[in-house]
């Protein structure tokens, strides 16, 4: 029980902890906002709806490098030409 209430405590201070509450949302508009500065009334306005309303860039795709290690990793346990199988098909299809 003591361990339980510990638990509790603990994960309560993660989540009202100020620093943790910041979500996507919120640090699109401190963004947003840094932009806007020197705009004002409905220039502003539409500034903001345009900034807001826009989707975030689409990842870079994974290098080379990162590829392998994503393939390995989930090579793990496959032995002899099952995973040379693997590895060849991993490595040879995009990845975002």
């Amino acid at each position: 029980m003591k361990k339980l209430t510990g638990l509790a405590l603990l994960a309560c201070c993660f989540i009202f902890n100020p620093a943790f509450a910041e979500n996507a949302q919120q640090s699109k508009m401190a963004a947003c906002n840094k932009d806007a500065t020197g705009k004002t009334g409905d220039d502003r306005k539409a500034f903001m709806k345009d900034c807001l309303s826009k989707k975030p860039a689409a990842a870079a795709p994974m290098s080379q490098q990162e590829k392998m290690k994503s393939c390995n990793a989930d090579a793990t346990g496959k032995k002899g030409d099952d995973r040379k199988a693997f590895m060849k098909q991993c490595l040879s299809k995009p990845k975002a």
